[in-house]
C-alpha cells in the first residue's frame, strides 16, 4: 500500500511539472518544475525525494521527461534561461539519470532533428555524455546484481546504438560531425570505458567481501583476545602485492579507529608496505576518500603508544605538504582541502607535551603556510589558511595571544571546524562510497571552481579594500555611453529552420525580432536549405503581423520574401500568384504579394554580379531608403560628373571596357510571374472584387504586369505576354479611377517597348490603329 501511494505521488508531481513545461511562460515556474525533476535524481542526503520516489521516477518517468525536453527544445523558456541555468537544469537532466535511457533518447533526437541549432545542442550534450564517463556507468549498471529492468529487444537496441554511434552521427551530421564521434576516437574511448567497468567490478568484489567480514571481525575481536591474534596473523600473511587493496578496503569498512586497531594490531610497525599505505598513500597521494577515513587512520595511529611516533611523522609530512607553495598553486582544491583536514585532525590528536616538542616546526608551518594561503587569489584557499592558522595558534598559545580572522563561513569552513569536535571518530558511520573519478573530470571541476573563486575574491577585494577610497575618480572623463545598446540574452538563429520555427511558435519578442533580421541573410547564404522550406516560410511571412512593434518590420518581412522568391522562383511565385486571388486576404496582403513579385522580378533581371548589391537596394520603403544628403561623397560625385560632361577633350576617346555578358535569370521564369495573375481577374469573390470596388489593387496589378512586361524585353515569351497584357488592359482603358488609367498607359508603353517589332505587325496589327487613336486622346483622359 505504501509503494502504491509513493507511485501515485510521484506520478502526480511529474504530471504537474510536465504541464508547466508545456504551457507556462513564467520563467520562475519553469525553473521550479525543472528543479523538481532534478530532485528525483539527487542522491545526496539533502535530496527532497526519498529513495523509493527516486527509484520510481527513474523506472517510469525519466525517459518521458527527457523526451518532453527534446520536443520542447524550441520553446521560448529554454532560450530565456541563462547559460548556467541551461547547463544545470536542462543539460543536467540528461547527464544525471540512468545512462541507458539518456543515451537512447539522445540518439533518437539526433536522428529526428533537422540541421538546426537544436541539433547542435543535442550533439553537444551527447559529447558531454561520452566525455564524463557515462558509458562506463552504463556498462557498470549492467554488471551490478540489481541490473536495470529491460527486455531483450531493449538490450539489442542499446547495443546497436552503442556500437553504431559513429555511423549514426556521420550519416546525420556529415561534414559537421564531431571528432569524438569518429571511429578513430570513439572506439578507443569505448574500450577504455569497458576496462573502467571491469575495474569497478573488481573493486566491488573486494569491497563486498570486506564489508561482510569487517563488522563481524570487529565484533569478535572486541572482547576475545584469540580472535585478535588470529586476525593479526591473517593480515601478516597477506602477500605484499595485495596488501594495499586489503588495507584500503578495510579502512572503509570498519566502524572506527578502535575496530581497525583490534583487527590489524601493530601491522604498520612490522610491515613496510602497510606503513607506506597507511601513513603516506591514503593521506597525501589520494584524496578521494571521505573524512571518516581520515579519522579512522589518524585515530588508529594515535590510539597506541607504540604507533604515536608514526602520528608525529605523519604530522610532519602533512604540514610540509600543506605549507608547500608549489602544491598550493598547482594541486586541485579538493586535494588541498583533504590535506587541510588531515592536518587539523593530526594536531587535534596531539598531547600538549607533544605540541611543545613540535612547537618550532608547527610555528614554521603556520607562518609559511599561512602566508602562502593568504597570498592566493582563490577565496577557498585563503579560508583554509585562516581556519588552520587560528587553530594552530590556539594550540601553541604564543605569548597568550591567538590569531583571529574575519571571514564568511561557508560549507567548507564549517566542515573544517567540525573536525575539532572530540569523539566523533569513534561513532560508526555509513559505508563510504569509493568514487573513482577520472583525472580529467577532477581537473575540470577544480579549474572551474578556481575560476569562480577568483572572480568572487576579486569582487570581495574591491568591496573590502580600505585603500580604495584614496584614489579619486573626479578627474576621470566619463565615457560617452549614449550610443550603447543593451546586450540581449538571446542570440540570432544560425539555421534557417530555427528561424522558421521561431517565427511560427515563439512568443518572445526579442527572439522573433532577431530571427526576422537574420532571415534574409540566411536565405541568401544557404539556397539549398531555403528551397526546402521556401513555400512554407513565404506563407508564414505573408500571414505575419507586427504584434511586437518591431522596428522596420515591413521592410524585413518584404526583403525576406523577395529573397525566397529569387532563390526558389517557380514554387514561391506559383504560391504567391495563387494566393493573390484566394479568399480571406486583406487588400494589404494582396498589395504585399504584388510588391514582392515586382521586386523579385527586378532582382532577377539584373546581372548576377550585382546580386549582393541588389539585396541591399531592393528596399523601396521610406524607412530603408537613405536620404542622398546622408552620403558625404554624394555631392562630390555629382560635381565630378558635371565637370566630366562639360569638359572638351582633344584626344581620341578611350574605348570603355566591354561588359561581360551574364545570363538573364528572369527571362526563363517570366511566364510564372505573369500569366497566373491574369487567370481570375474577372471572377468576383466575397472579399475581393477586382473589377468593382477594389480599383486600388487593380491599378497596382496592371502596373505590376506592365513591369513584368518591361523586364521581359528580348525574352522568347515576350510576344505572348504582350498580346495577353493588351487584351487585359484594353477592357479597362477608360476606367473611372485615375490610377488605373495611368497603369494602363504604362502597360501599353511596356508592350510596345518590349515586344519585338516583327511581332507588333503580325500579332497585334488589328489593334495598332485603335491604339493610335486612343493614344492621341490620352492626354484628355489621363489629365
Amino acid at each position: 500500500m505504501e509503494s502504491l501511494t509513493t507511485n501515485t505521488d510521484v506520478r502526480l508531481t511529474v504530471t504537474r511539472c510536465f504541464r508547466t513545461l508545456k504551457s507556462s511562460t513564467d520563467s520562475s515556474d519553469i525553473i521550479t518544475a525543472l528543479r523538481t525533476l532534478h530532485s528525483y535524481l539527487d542522491e545526496g542526503p539533502d535530496s527532497a525525494a526519498t529513495s523509493a520516489e527516486r527509484a520510481e521516477f527513474r523506472r517510469a518517468h525519466y525517459s518521458s521527461a527527457l523526451q518532453l525536453l527534446v520536443s520542447n527544445i524550441q520553446a521560448d523558456w529554454l532560450h530565456q534561461l541563462t547559460a548556467a541555468q541551461r547547463a544545470e537544469l536542462w543539460d543536467g537532466l540528461f547527464l544525471a539519470g540512468p545512462p541507458e535511457q539518456a543515451l537512447l533518447v539522445l540518439m533518437d533526437a539526433i536522428g529526428e532533428l533537422r540541421p538546426t541549432s537544436n541539433l547542435d545542442h543535442v550533439v553537444s550534450i551527447t559529447e558531454k555524455f561520452l566525455q564524463r564517463g557515462r558509458l562506463a556507468e552504463l556498462l557498470w549498471s549492467y554488471c551490478l546484481e540489481a541490473a536495470p529492468s529491460d527486455s531483450p529487444q531493449l538490450r539489442e537496441t542499446l547495443l546497436g546504438r552503442i556500437s553504431a554511434l559513429p555511423d549514426i552521427t556521420a550519416n546525420k551530421l556529415q561534414l559537421n560531425n564531431r571528432a569524438l564521434f569518429r571511429p578513430q576516437q570513439y572506439y578507443p574511448l569505448l574500450a577504455t570505458e569497458m576496462l573502467t567497468a571491469l575495474e569497478h567490478t573488481c573493486q566491488a568484489l573486494r569491497g563486498s567481501v570486506l564489508a561482510v567480514m569487517a563488522p563481524r571481525l570487529s565484533a569478535c575481536t572486541r572482547s576475545d583476545m584469540v580472535w585478535q591474534r588470529v586476525c593479526w596473523k591473517l593480515l601478516e600473511n597477506v602477500p605484499q602485492r595485495w596488501m594495499e587493496s586489503v588495507l584500503t578496503g578495510l579502512v572503509q569498512a570498519v566502524s572506527g579507529p578502535d575496530a581497525l586497531g583490534r583487527i590489524i594490531g601493530n601491522l604498520v610497525l612490522t610491515n613496510k608496505k602497510a606503513q607506506f599505505v597507511i601513513t603516506h598513500k591514503l593521506l597525501l597521494l589520494q584524496y578521494k576518500y571521505e573524512t571518516r577515513v581520515l579519522r579512522i587512520i589518524l585515530g588508529y595511529l594515535a590510539a597506541d603508544g607504540d604507533r604515536r611516533p608514526l602520528l608525529i611523522q605523519v604530522l610532519r609530512s602533512v604540514s610540509q605538504a600543506w605549507a608547500n607553495s608549489s602544491a598550493v598553486k598547482h594541486t586541485p582544491l579538493e586535494q588541498q582541502l583533504y590535506v587541510s583536514k588531515a592536518l587539523l585532525l593530526s594536531v587535534s590528536l596531539l598531547k600538549d607535551s607533544e605540541i611543545q616538542e613540535l612547537r618550532s616546526e608547527l610555528l614554521q608551518c603556520m607562518l609559511g603556510g599561512m602566508q602562502t594561503h593568504l597570498d592566493s587569489n582563490v577565496v577557498r584557499i585563503r579560508h583554509m589558511g585562516m581556519v588552520i592558522g587560528e587553530y594552530l595558534s590556539s594550540r601553541m598559545d604564543i605569548n597568550g595571544t591567538k590569531l583571529k580572522f574575519e571571514y564568511d563561513q561557508d560549507e567548507e569552513t564549517r566542515e573544517l571546524l567540525s573536525l575539532l569536535a572530540p569523539g566523533a571518530c569513534d561513532e560508526p558511520e555509513a559505508e563510504p562510497v569509493n568514487r573513482a573519478d577520472g583525472p580529467q573530470e577532477t581537473a575540470e571541476t577544480a579549474e572551474s571552481a578556481q575560476n569562480a573563486s577568483q572572480t568572487t575574491s576579486g569582487a570581495q577585494a574591491l568591496k573590502t579594500d580600505p585603500d580604495s577610497d584614496l584614489d579619486s575618480d573626479d578627474e576621470l572623463t566619463p565615457y560617452d555611453m549614449s550610443g550603447d545598446q543593451e546586450i540581449s540574452k538571446a542570440s540570432p538563429p544560425r539555421y534557417l529552420r530555427d528561424c522558421l520555427e521561431i517565427l511560427i511558435s515563439s512568443e518572445d519578442p526579442v527572439r522573433v525580432e532577431l530571427s526576422l533580421k537574420a532571415a534574409e541573410s540566411l536565405v541568401r547564404k544557404n539556397s539549398f536549405a531555403a528551397r526546402e522550406i521556401s513555400v512554407q516560410m513565404s506563407k508564414v511571412l505573408l500571414h505575419m503581423d507586427d504584434k511586437y512593434n518591431i522596428n522596420g518590420f515591413l521592410y524585413l518581412r518584404q526583403a525576406t520574401m523577395v529573397a525566397l522568391t529569387v532563390t526558389d522562383c517557380i514554387p514561391v511565385a506559383h504560391y504567391l500568384t495563387t494566393e493573390f486571388y484566394s479568399l480571406n486576404y486583406s487588400l494589404r496582403q494582396r498589395l504585399d504579394i504584388l510588391e514582392v513579385l515586382a521586386l523579385a522580378a527586378q532582382e532577377l533581371s539584373k546581372p548576377v554580379t550585382e546580386k549582393k548589391a541588389a539585396s541591399i537596394s531592393s528596399a523601396t520603403t521610406a524607412e530603408s531608403t537613405p536620404y542622398p544628403g546622408d552620403n558625404p561623397v554624394h555631392w562630390q560625385q555629382v560635381v565630378e560628373k558635371r565637370i566630366q560632361s562639360k569638359t572638351k577633350r582633344l584626344t581620341k576617346k578611350v574605348n570603355q571596357p566591354v561588359t561581360k555578358a551574364t545570363p538573364n535569370r528572369y527571362a526563363p521564369v517570366a511566364g510564372h510571374f505573369f500569366f497566373p495573375l491574369l487567370k481570375n481577374y474577372d471572377k468576383p469573390q466575397v472579399t475581393f472584387d477586382l473589377l468593382g470596388s477594389d480599383h486600388l489593387v487593380l491599378g497596382r496589378l496592371i502596373h505590376t504586369l506592365g513591369l513584368f512586361m518591361h523586364l521581359a524585353v528580348n525574352a522568347p515569351i515576350a510576344a505572348q505576354m504582350g498580346c495577353a497584357l493588351l487584351d487585359f488592359v484594353w477592357a479597362v482603358r477608360y476606367h473611372a479611377d485615375q490610377m488605373v488609367r495611368r497603369g494602363v498607359l504604362f502597360a501599353v508603353c511596356s508592350v510596345f517597348l518590349s515586344m519585338p517589332s516583327q511581332n507588333l505587325l503580325v500579332d497585334i496589327s488589328d489593334q495598332l490603329f485603335e491604339t493610335r487613336s486612343w493614344l492621341a486622346g490620352i492626354k484628355k483622359i489621363v489629365v
